[in-house]
């Protein structure tokens, strides 16, 4: 009997399946949830004539030849060797990352479509982690041909591999669970034991021999939990006694260990109490509530895959005839050209060659809306093109693209601690210490007054002051703060920034490339030399000739000028105030009056906007006139600061007249031109005498002093390197209504820390005279513990933009269904 077939689309049906849809009052079968899903679309909308007057059956979707050729980039041997392990079966395993993932049926779909395929000996689908786990004949079957079946049934694939730092991740992990899971069985089973022998309910009626059993059985489930479960305790604790310090495990490890020991000693005695299910619950609960807690670290503190997931394997290398051809992205070179279509993401950092689309940045800076991009624009590994074709030279690639930077500097951040996390670890230590004395007199008093009761009043006295909420309450919260903030397009890149926000009083702006856009445009041209000169039509190519090698955005402007004819040599540069360099025979100097023509004192024209001196040994030849716009989020983000009672201040190295414009169209009262680094300097160090908590914001070489100098530095995303080095904080968006989004966040989160400091003070100033008086057992003394943690561990989760979070979540999806949409 032939197998039968799908209503919709006419392949088998497998068998057992329960995918239907009813048409016409008639029940027809279905092969998959997807079938179910279009047909009873088709239903539900009114159109079921569709299948009384259908000629044909739905025609499988087939891939393009361009889609097949990128895929075959799997194939290359040097790719297969880091993502795909050979068994000593002879097959082939990997890991794929799956996107479209929604529900069970996906997961369903996919493993019985990619079963049947012949040389797939196993799929297994990850539902929570979106991967597949696939074996298979390599043989028989090559890795591009599994990717387009995934893309044939509306599924993007593609190999995941895990880096150090995830492996690492990962393996805690599922110790972790692991060692959960033992200590749930074994405190169930001890708990029930128990508390049945602790209540007597079975000395009425069994032997004592069976009570003597079910005692050892009490001993026998408890025991893998004390030397397994809690072994992670007793190994934190030794390393902290062998280094002469004190942290919260010692306690944990004395109750532990001493409530198994003299439960052990009182079973083999039979002399006092047993309390096998008490230390068992302990350990569960304890293990639990750090659980709960690596988790949360993990998921908003770990970067380490990023590259993994946002970069793409394959990119298309155009050559010299513009012929494209799939090639792995790490075979990519500086100068290369690469075709980047709809749809793709970019693999590499770059400049735009030809083409105008809109490009996608949420995973870079944090915005939703996507950015016009053209020929000359910068574009970076990890973002997507959305509109139309672009041609892209190839600058920077694997660790050098900015992407990996930020997942450095990430990691930089999250490895430094700030101040008020150093006092909570030492305030930890001293606590522990305390709490070991007083321990001890506690003891001792209970022996006077009841000693068959004083050991469990010690061992509940010990478990219910841990200071774990203590520990957690600071470190996570700066976890969730730093995460947040990155998904906004504020990366912190030092462990003190949030500290340093939150009492910050007073900001320092630069003004061209902060205040304004930095895109500075030639708009006007003095001469001032001889009218006979002959360089006077050539004048701006030599002030691009010494701007040539500067990152400045006063370079920018003399850009379109250049002159491969004219180069410039022994280019030297003065720090907010100018170029020097030799062109052919002659010395020349380009920046402020002053710099440029030392021999007399000359005035700028009066008219607003940057003038810039350029002059040779001999005589001044002519004035620049450069102009700027402001960022058009300045006067919203001054008046948010303004709210929050920060004061702000002006202070650039440009001139008199352009300074004084920017300050009045922003009504700045405060403003300083003409600013050296030093005088820079000079004036944040007189602000930090008067008490001042300050910020300062800037983007230049000429920058980097005050930056380094001030509480707390922040950098705008297309700063200068030195600049962004030197700073505490980038904006990766360059908006600057983030920095008052980014105050408001680090007092929020000084006011969370101070929240979870106080619930953990609170806590204990409760719990540890109520142990002490014997008012708390074992049992309760665990829960206790556990739930002060958790709910340190929650009031941390507040601080996450669940806002910011929902459109990123959109926008993620959006990516996937049109990618989905692009493979069917």
């Amino acid at each position: 009997m032939s197998q039968e077939a799908c209503f919709h689309c006419g392949e088998p049906v497998p068998k057992n399946s329960h995918f239907s849809v009813t048409v016409n009052e008639q029940q027809e079968s279905l092969c998959c949830p997807g079938c179910e899903a279009v047909a009873n679309a088709i239903v539900y909308g009114g159109l079921e004539s569709y299948y009384k007057f259908r000629t044909e059956l739905p025609a499988r979707p087939e891939l393009s030849e361009s889609e097949l050729a990128e895929l075959k980039v799997y194939d290359a041997p040097e790719l297969l060797q880091e993502f795909v392990h050979v068994n000593e079966e002879g097959f082939a395993e990997t890991t794929l990352a799956i996107e479209g993932i929604t529900c069970a049926a996906c997961a369903w779909l996919i493993e019985n479509q990619i079963n049947g395929l012949e040389g797939v000996e196993y799929t297994g689908v990850n539902l929570t982690s979106q991967r597949t786990v696939l074996r298979w004949n390599l043989n028989k079957l090559p890795l591009s041909k599994l990717l387009a079946e995934f893309k044939s049934i509306g599924y993007s694939a593609q190999p995941w591999q895990a880096d150090e730092q995830q492996k690492k991740l990962e393996k805690e992990q599922k110790t972790a669970i692991r060692r959960l899971i033992v200590a749930a069985l074994g405190s169930m089973q001890a708990m029930m034991f128990g508390i049945s022998l602790e209540a007597g309910m079975l000395a009425n009626f069994m032997e004592p021999e069976f009570i003597l059993l079910f005692q050892w059985l009490s001993f026998l489930v408890t025991t893998p939990v004390v030397i397994y479960s809690a072994w992670p305790f007793f190994a934190s604790a030794l390393n902290e006694l062998k280094n002469r310090r004190l942290n919260m495990d010692v306690p944990v490890s004395l109750a532990i260990g001493l409530g198994y020991s003299a439960s052990v000693w009182a079973l083999v005695t039979q002399t006092g109490e047993l309390h096998f299910y008490a230390i068992a619950m302990f350990t569960f609960f304890l293990l639990f509530g750090r659980y709960i807690e690596m988790r949360t670290r993990h998921r908003i503190g770990s970067s380490g895959n990023a590259l993994q997931d946002l970069i793409p394997q394959a990119a298309i290398l155009l050559d010299e005839n513009q012929q494209e051809s799939f090639i792995p992205s790490r075979n990519l070179k500086p100068g290369d050209l690469i075709l980047v279509k709809p749809g793709h993401t970019l693999p590499i950092d770059g400049v735009i060659v030809s083409g105008r689309s809109s490009v996608n940045q949420a995973t870079m800076t944090g915005e939703y809306l996507p950015v016009a991009c053209h020929p000359g624009h910068q574009v970076l590994a990890g973002t997507q093109n959305i509109d139309s074709p672009l041609t892209v030279r190839v600058e920077k690639t694997g660790q050098d693209v900015r992407l990996a930077s930020i997942s450095r500097l990430s990691e930089r951040a999250l490895a430094e601690k700030p101040r008020i996390a150093s006092i909570a670890n030492e305030a930890s230590r001293y606590f522990v210490a305390a709490l070991l004395i007083i321990s001890t007199l506690v003891f001792t008093v209970w022996l006077g007054i009841d000693s068959s009761r004083a050991f469990w009043v010690l061992i509940a006295l010990l478990v219910v002051t841990c200071p774990c909420a203590l520990a957690l309450a600071t470190p996570t919260a700066l976890a969730v703060a730093n995460s947040t903030l990155a998904r906004q397009g504020v990366l912190i890149t030092r462990g003190h920034v949030l500290e340093g926000l939150a009492k910050a009083d007073h900001v320092i702006f630069d003004k061209t490339g902060t205040l304004t856009e930095g895109r500075l445009e030639l708009k006007a041209v003095r001469w001032l030399g001889s009218a006979t000169d002959p360089r006077k039509n050539q004048i701006k190519s030599y002030a691009a000739a010494l701007e040539a090698q500067s990152e400045h955005p006063i370079a920018r402007a003399f850009a379109e000028a250049r002159d491969p004819n004219l180069m410039a040599e022994s280019i030297q540069a003065f720090t907010g105030q100018g170029l020097s360099g030799v062109i052919g025979e002659n010395k020349y100097r380009l920046g402020r009056a002053d710099f440029a023509w030392q021999n007399a004192v000359l005035t700028p024209p009066e008219e607003e906007g940057q003038w810039l001196l350029f002059a040779d040994e001999h005589t001044p030849l002519c004035w620049f006139h450069l102009s700027d716009q402001l960022r058009p989020d300045s006067q919203a983000m001054l008046e948010q600061l303004k709210s929050l009672g920060i004061t702000y201040e002006l202070l650039s190295g440009d001139q008199e007249g352009s300074v004084a414009s920017i300050a009045k169209e922003l009504g700045m009262l405060h403003f300083t031109a003409n600013a050296t680094p030093e005088l820079k300097l000079e004036r944040l160090k007189e602000l930090q005498k008067q008490g001042r908590q300050v910020v300062m914001v800037g983007d230049g070489v000429n920058d980097v002093p005050v930056l380094a100098g001030a509480q707390v530095s922040i950098a705008m995303g297309d700063s200068t390197d030195l600049a962004k080095t030197s700073a505490d904080t980038l904006l990766l968006s360059s908006r600057l209504i983030k920095i008052p989004h980014a105050f408001k966040k680090a007092r929020l989160t000084s006011q969370v820390i101070k929240q979870n400091l106080g619930l953990s003070l609170v806590y204990n100033l409760i719990a540890l005279p109520a142990a002490s008086m014997g008012l708390v057992p074992p049992w309760l003394a665990a829960l206790g513990m556990t739930s002060s943690s958790l709910l340190v561990v929650l009031n941390a989760l507040r601080l996450r933009d669940k806002a910011s979070e929902q459109r990123l979540s959109e926008q993620r999806k959006q990516v996937q269904t049109q990618q989905s949409a692009k493979s069917i």
